[in-house]
């Protein structure tokens, strides 16, 4: 048959030693340190935007030395070198974001125009485009070394015409 031992009743107390820590909050504060001195943050990419006097080179600007584009849904993109009071929607062609067809159609088109140093790009984005549609385009303006740009709205009449060339286009689908 199995024993009960009695054992001493009376519970020793042991000391639980506490480190100091002291030493080492120290070096946390000095490993944080150490890293964000030698740690290489990222530069920001950033386009260098240029902007122009009101007065400058704005007498330039006809419908021969300028190409605008439209910026579209569905990643389309339309090009017109027209007057914005005169244009109709056979005015306005279709492209592609590819090297042979936004890249191409802007060095094509500076190559030919009256003064190719006071060559413009206007690039009109609508309410449809995506912001990567702005950014693809800013960049082959970086790409093809276009000094002369802008970002701005469509004109009614630009805006009109864009949208019977949509619908025309949908309507040749169907």
């Amino acid at each position: 048959m199995a024993q009960i031992e009695e054992t001493n009743t009376k519970k020793t107390r042991r000391r639980v030693a506490k480190p100091d820590m002291t030493p080492m909050v120290d070096l946390g504060f000095l490993l944080i340190t150490f890293f964000m001195f030698t740690t290489k943050f990222t530069n920001p990419n950033m386009m260098k935007l240029v902007m122009p006097d009101k007065t400058d080179g704005t007498s330039d600007l006809n419908s021969k030395n300028t190409l605008t584009f439209i910026l579209g849904e569905n990643d389309r993109i339309y090009w017109h070198q027209q007057d914005t009071e005169t244009i109709k929607p056979e005015d306005i062609h279709e492209t592609n974001y590819s090297t042979d067809g936004l890249r191409k159609d802007i060095l094509e088109k500076q190559s030919i125009a009256p003064k190719p140093e006071n060559f413009t790009v206007i690039i009109k984005p609508t309410n449809e485009s995506s912001f990567k549609n702005a950014v693809d385009a800013l960049d082959e303006m970086e790409i093809t070394n276009m000094k002369r740009y802008a970002l701005v709205d469509l004109f009614p009449n630009e805006l009109m015409a864009y949208n019977e060339k949509k619908t025309a286009q949908i309507m040749k689908i169907k």
